[in-house]
């Protein structure tokens, strides 16, 4: 059966916010804690890139990660990342809050752009175990190489007890109740990613959370499969997870869970600007409990080459490129160095479509679309792995600079996919109205000039929660979360 790694967080000891779909192991008898963790997938055909990257935070000692993969990686398959990538695929689909300024109704109508696209090693130690104590357990090393920051082993294994006390014995403290949560994938045929991290080749954030290289490798599967539970393994409160699927054509969404849009193009006040991030939260899980508690929400699906509006710039292909492209065959790389025999030819004058510093634009990136789906969950309300799959294209967020243009939480079906959670403060006019016929309803940016602002709200596994009502902050009426909405300003006529 198809399987595939992702980022549910599980440490050693029980999590309030987290996800990483493995577990970590300590080489020491202390805890480890995780509060970040993201998974990009990049999905072509039957071959997947996944890249995942983790901070978390504990005693300078090393330490590893252990997760199910389904084949043998090989060190050609796994390589380190900088971690700029995913702050950026973050900040891009992230929930977004923006600011529109009402303009003079007696001025004449001005038409608004309504989007800008912008092209913008050494191993660390490890005693091993002998290879007649280890075939005695029934595991097997695979492959071994390093990676970065990181040692990498692939081990199979017979059985899940003999797994367990493998890594028991090899000083690693893991979680109780590991051989029970391993088992299904044991006897699915999985093998299992050990990453060790030598603490001495990390850095540290201003926060003292050690940073580690996002680590990336692909493989051959036919089915978009998450391990979610092992990230269960002894959590005790909600686990946090955000999966990004970059595809050439299509969005995704979750095969055997409920699939739930984000409520959109809501007005909200002024004051949400403050606390944007706990705003979002909030409605988030509002969102998730009305769908019952056992759904994917998606929050964002965009074509990689345009976002509107942009709180960054969109992917370019060398982001593309980073993220697996050089392994998918979608071009957006290094240029090769062509020998060429007899007369030496002069190079073109044609200047070159950049996508990137030193590698050429490939019209084939445009089509690539991004999904980013979002659930919480816990051991009620998740019994089984997600299973991802290709949907249609939709429409939504977008909502005009004006009020009524689109529905507040409207999601339609499409040709292209334009979907995002976008959230709107709106300065109404105040000024005179020196004309008999105002036009309301014209928006755009300051009456001063000056950009307009975009904010996203990241970092949501760690928002403070319950501080926020949202009938008291949210303007649009919206039914389906009992939201009553507050009346529209008087227009005088």
């Amino acid at each position: 059966m198809t399987r595939l790694l992702c980022l549910l967080a599980l440490s050693v000891v029980p999590l309030p916010a987290a996800a990483f779909c493995g577990f970590f192991v300590s080489g020491a008898d202390a805890d480890l804690s995780n509060d970040a963790s993201q998974v990009v997938l990049m999905r072509k055909d039957q071959r997947t890139v996944l890249t995942m990257s983790n901070n978390y935070k504990g005693p300078a000692k090393d330490f590893a990660m252990v997760v199910p993969v389904p084949v043998v990686l090989q060190k050609a398959q796994v390589k380190t990342l900088p971690a700029t990538v995913f702050k950026k695929i973050d900040q891009l689909s992230a929930p977004r809050l923006v600011e529109y300024w009402e303009q003079d109704p007696c001025r004449p109508e001005v038409v608004y752009e309504r989007s800008l696209r912008t092209r913008l090693q050494s191993k660390a130690p490890r005693k091993k175990m002998s290879k007649g104590r280890s075939a005695k357990l029934g595991v097997t090393v695979e492959a071994e190489f390093v990676a970065g920051e990181y040692q990498v082993l692939i081990l199979s294994a017979k059985e899940a007890n003999g797994l367990e006390t493998w890594l028991r014995e090899e000083k690693y403290n893991i979680p109780a109740g590991a051989s029970e949560a391993l088992a299904p994938y044991i006897k699915g045929g999985m093998k299992f990613f050990v990453a060790k991290v030598d603490i001495t080749k990390v850095k540290r954030d201003q926060n003292g959370a050690v940073q580690l290289s996002p680590l990336r490798f692909h493989y051959e599967d036919t089915q978009l499969r998450l391990p979610v539970r092992l990230g269960l393994l002894n959590a005790s409160g909600k686990q946090d997870l955000i999966v990004y699927i970059l595809h050439p054509k299509s969005r995704f969404e979750a095969a055997n869970y409920a699939n739930v849009f984000i409520p959109s193009n809501l007005e909200v006040l002024d004051e949400v600007r403050q606390r944007f991030g706990s705003f979002y939260a909030e409605l988030f899980d509002r969102t998730l409990e009305k769908a019952g508690g056992r759904a994917v929400i998606t929050e964002y699906a965009w074509q990689t080459s345009s976002c509107d509006p942009c709180p960054v710039p969109p992917l370019q292909a060398s982001d593309l490129f980073t993220l697996g492209g050089d392994v998918l065959g979608t071009g957006g790389g290094p240029q090769k160095k062509i020998r060429s025999r007899g007369k030496r030819r002069r190079p073109s004058k044609r200047p070159m479509r950049s996508g990137g510093r030193g590698q050429p634009f490939f019209g084939s990136f445009s089509s690539w679309v991004l999904t980013r789906m979002h659930t919480r969950y816990d051991q009620k309300t998740l019994d089984e792995d997600l299973i991802f799959v290709p949907a249609s294209p939709v429409v939504g967020g977008r909502g005009s600079q004006g009020i009524s243009r689109e529905e507040p939480g409207a999601v339609q079906a499409a040709g292209t996919n334009n979907f995002q959670g976008r959230y709107i403060i709106r300065n109404y006019w105040s000024g005179a109205v020196a004309c008999e016929n105002p036009r309301w309803g014209q928006w755009g940016g300051p009456p001063m000039g000056g950009s307009k602002a975009v904010k996203a709200a990241t970092d949501l596994a760690n928002t403070p929660r319950g501080g926020v009502t949202l009938g008291a902050v949210v303007k649009s009426a919206l039914p389906q979360l009992d939201i009553k909405g507050k009346p529209q300003p008087v227009r005088p006529k």
